[in-house]
Parts: C-alpha cells; sequence; structure tokens
C-alpha cells in the first residue's frame, strides 16, 4: 500500500498488423463482434495518470485535461462518468465490494479517437495504479478480467510491465500472447478528423474478408521475423480496417496520398483510424513535415 499519490505512464499503442474476421453470427454469444489477430506494441507517447488516495469515506474525484506539451487537444466534451478511466476506477470498487476513495486525474497526450488505444490505456492505469495506491495484491490476470469488461483493448495494457510488453492479441482482445520488444523510430500523424469505430466496422461489415483471415499464425510469423531480424519490414504490415476507415472518412485515403507524397515512405492506419505512422520516424530531422489538416510527432516502439 501507498500513501499519498501515485502517477502511472499509459502508454498509446499502435497496431502493426491487424486482421479482422467479419462479425460472429447471430446466435453466437458474442454476435456481432469481431475476432482479431493483431501485433500490439507501446509508443513513447503516453497520458499521465495521478491517482492520489483520500481519507476513508470521501467521495472520489475524476478530472481529465490536457497536458500542456499535448500536440493535438481537443474538446473533452464528454461526461466525467463516461470516462474509461473513471469507469475503470467503479469496476475495480465493484470488483472488491468496498470504496477505494481516490483522485483520479488523467493529463492527455494521446490524440482522441484516433486509433492509439488512450481511453484502454488510461483505464489500464487506474486498475494498475489503484492495485498498487490501496495494496490490494491483485494479480495482473485478474485485472486484465476487469478490465476486459471495459473494452476490448484494455486487456493488452494491463501488464506486470510499464509500457505494455508487444504482444499477439487474439480473439476478441481476450487472448494477449506477450512478445519480445521490436524497437524502433515511429513518425505519427495526426489528421484533424476522427474515424467512428462503429462505423468502421460497419463499413468493413459491408465488405469484409474471407472468415479465418484472424489467424494467429500469420501475425506471429510477421513478429518472428522482424524480432529475428532487428528490422521490421513495412511490406509485412497490414490492416483489414484501413479500406473501410477510408470509405467512412474519405479524407483519409487523401491524407495518405498527400503522406506518401510530401513525407515518402510506407504509411499504415493504426487501429479504425484515423492516425496513421511511419516506420522510421527521423528523430533527428530538423523539422517536421507539413500536410495540411495533420499534426505529426515523432516516437518510438518501446
Amino acid at each position: 500500500m501507498i500513501t499519498g499519490s501515485l502517477t502511472v505512464f499509459a502508454h498509446a499503442k499502435i497496431n502493426l498488423v491487424l486482421l479482422v474476421d467479419p462479425a460472429l453470427a447471430v446466435g453466437h454469444a458474442k454476435a456481432g463482434f469481431h475476432e482479431i489477430a493483431s501485433w500490439f506494441a507501446c509508443v513513447d507517447l503516453h497520458d499521465d495518470v495521478v491517482l492520489t488516495r483520500l481519507a476513508e469515506g470521501s467521495a472520489s474525484v475524476g478530472l481529465v485535461r490536457w497536458a500542456v506539451d499535448a500536440v493535438a487537444p481537443t474538446l473533452i466534451d464528454w461526461p466525467i462518468e463516461k470516462d474509461l478511466a473513471v469507469r475503470a476506477h467503479r469496476a475495480l470498487e465493484g470488483a472488491m465490494g468496498r470504496a477505494l476513495p481516490a483522485r483520479v486525474e488523467v493529463v492527455k497526450r494521446i490524440p482522441v479517437g484516433g486509433g492509439l488505444g488512450g481511453g484502454s490505456s488510461d483505464a489500464a492505469a487506474v486498475l494498475l495504479g489503484l492495485d498498487r495506491l490501496f495494496g490490494l495484491g491483485l494479480k495482473a490476470s485478474r485485472l486484465r478480467e476487469i478490465g476486459m469488461g471495459l473494452g476490448s483493448d484494455v486487456g493488452f495494457f494491463v501488464d506486470d510491465e510499464v509500457p505494455a510488453r508487444p504482444a499477439i492479441v487474439g480473439g476478441l482482445g481476450d487472448v494477449v500472447e506477450r512478445v519480445g520488444r521490436a524497437g524502433a523510430e515511429v513518425l505519427l500523424a495526426v489528421p484533424r478528423f476522427g474515424c467512428p469505430t462503429g462505423g468502421v466496422y460497419r463499413a468493413f461489415d459491408a465488405a469484409p474478408t474471407a472468415r479465418g483471415r484472424a489467424n494467429v499464425e500469420a501475425v506471429r510469423a510477421v513478429v518472428s521475423a522482424a524480432i529475428a531480424a532487428g528490422v521490421i519490414d513495412d511490406s509485412a504490415l497490414v490492416n483489414d480496417l484501413a479500406g473501410a476507415a477510408a470509405r467512412v472518412q474519405p479524407r483519409l485515403a487523401e491524407v495518405l496520398a498527400e503522406l506518401a507524397s510530401v513525407c515518402g515512405g510506407v504509411w499504415h492506419v493504426t487501429g479504425s483510424g484515423s492516425c496513421c505512422y511511419r516506420i522510421g520516424g527521423e528523430r533527428g530531422a530538423a523539422a517536421l513535415p507539413r500536410v495540411d489538416g495533420v499534426v505529426f510527432t515523432r516516437t518510438r516502439l518501446v
């Protein structure tokens, strides 16, 4: 148990590979959901989740604000009780059957709605941090179970290490196979628009890839090759949702073309969009590229 405050870094992630099956059919317990096979990896871009233990009987407090160095702040227009960090706090209290009075402040740097998993990472940071702050002694497997009730990406971020180790994520996000780290510089492009996750999946379902596409073995082969070679092969990276995201938000296709023209290299969409990335971020470059309506930041796989 820790007295006072505790800060946990909640790192963003990118999907280096994302293979998606069509929605599970009516009659399945998870009808409408999609099985995936994905290579998740964290980058050093992170939110700060500041947790302060309050006196027993105190009312808990939830706050969300942008960090002064955030590259793409947007309006925080959701009710605080809907924020995943606050929901994670309440879920942990429900699992423990007791109040865990705390001030939960999320200081954001991860762009919202871009496929970087910021909300899920914040939720995992709350679960891990409150476990330490209150000396609950819960195992990662139990925290992951609680987190999965909040969102399919939360389980990836619940790990014994911070940042979470890269993983091959399968099933409905509930199968997490940790793999070795493959360090690389990354140039991240943040368009000034988002792609609604639900809308992207509906567009994907209108023209899905063949069932069985979400093949964990195929992802494992890409990961193994990258770790053995010490370099990530751009041509092996794929995102089955990229086409659907561009149909939902046609500007995304234009942005990808502009990125290739202005910046060069191969650009990929992460998650359901709209953020894009290129392996090889040229950290030492004098200036970031310029593309209308896009904010750039250099980061790296961690």
